[in-house]
């Protein structure tokens, strides 16, 4: 029988054999000590990609973005997000276990900027009478809104405010390398639009694990030491900077075919093609999502729930043409569209 079609998300991708070898030549160290070289040219490369002064690899997303929200918010401020951001909702409370932060969020369809709610929940320093806000966080690629691109207008207009306001912008920018490949909007043009962020190399770039926080070089020295605080300093981790290097190089402009096969697997899944912008299909499913995954994963094509009658669908670099095509016929049948 064949191996399933797995669609569940773009971080199943296995490192391909060019990765592998990459990983086995990496020369390394200890980087607890700041001695990993591999891990120190990584770090360099998204810095200077992103436009800022530093970065500093982890072992999670997760952890990039608690440590990039802490340095710009402190403990009883709060960051104002969407109401599905990565941070508010899938990351089991970090920031508020770790920081001793609150979140308020503003709702949007896509995953966007809803500018009046947004410049309108703003709080200023009160004194001891009301939580102030200190920054505001922007997820781009929007995860849980389909992969949807925020637009770099929006961008601007939010770091016009905050800057008018005196409060910091934050980017989980997970999947920022498809916002670039959809758009051509340069990685530097994104990232100088912020202050602090995360960056993924395990998602659509295929790298086997890591992130990376980037900002000044002051956020990053304190971050690196947060790390520490939090379990995550690590050790000859050059073999996986090396992963992370190679995807860069190799990964980032075919991030292209994804979002065709996503497409594709839109009109199969009757979801209107043009609303997808990247590599991330959510589907409503009004006959429940949960059966849905259980009829598809019987026809070998393997895909997830986020809600009750909500799917996602995911394409990454291990799922060829064929394979989409494959699934795209199965899950036309699943949910009779």
């Amino acid at each position: 029988m064949d191996a399933p079609i797995d669609l569940r998300s773009d971080t199943v991708t296995r490192p391909t054999e060019a990765m592998r070898a990459a990983m086995a030549r990496a020369d390394v160290g200890d980087d607890v000590y700041g001695e990993d070289p591999t891990v120190a040219a990584l770090e360099e490369r998204v810095a200077a990609t992103l436009g800022h002064e530093a970065a500093l690899f982890t072992p999670t997303g997760s952890m990039a973005n608690v440590l990039a929200v802490r340095t710009v918010v402190g403990v009883g401020q709060e960051v104002l997000c969407e109401a599905s951001a990565h941070i508010a909702r899938a990351e089991l409370g970090a920031h508020a276990a770790y920081t001793g932060l609150t979140m308020r969020t503003w709702h949007h369809p896509r995953g966007g900027v809803d500018h009046e709610q947004l410049e309108r929940m703003y709080a200023p320093d009160l004194g001891p009478y009301f939580v102030p806000t200190a920054a505001i966080a922007l997820e781009n690629t929007h995860n849980f809104a389909g992969g949807a691109v925020l637009p770099l207008a929006d961008l601007q207009r939010v770091r016009a405010f905050a800057d008018a306001q005196g409060c910091a912008v934050h980017l989980d920018g997970a999947r920022i390398w498809n916002a670039h490949v959809a758009t051509g909007v340069d990685l530097a043009t994104y990232g100088r639009l912020v202050d602090v962020g995360a960056v993924c190399l395990s998602k659509g770039l295929g790298a086997p694990v890591g992130s990376l926080v980037f900002g000044s070089a002051d956020a990053i020295a304190e971050s690196r030491a947060w790390r520490k605080r939090m379990g995550g300093g690590m050790r000859q981790v050059g073999v996986l900077a090396a992963a992370g290097l190679h995807a860069l190089d190799h990964h980032v402009e075919r991030l292209a075919e994804d979002h065709a096969h996503a497409r594709l697997l839109a009109e199969a899944c009757g979801v209107d093609p043009g609303e997808v912008d990247t590599n991330i299909v959510v589907v409503d499913v009004p006959g429940g999502a949960a059966e849905a995954v259980r009829r598809a994963a019987a026809q070998g094509v393997r895909v997830g729930a986020v809600g009750p009658r909500t799917l996602r669908v995911v394409t990454h670099l291990d799922v060829d043409t064929a394979q989409v095509e494959r699934a795209a016929t199965v899950l036309r049948d699943v949910l009779s569209v």
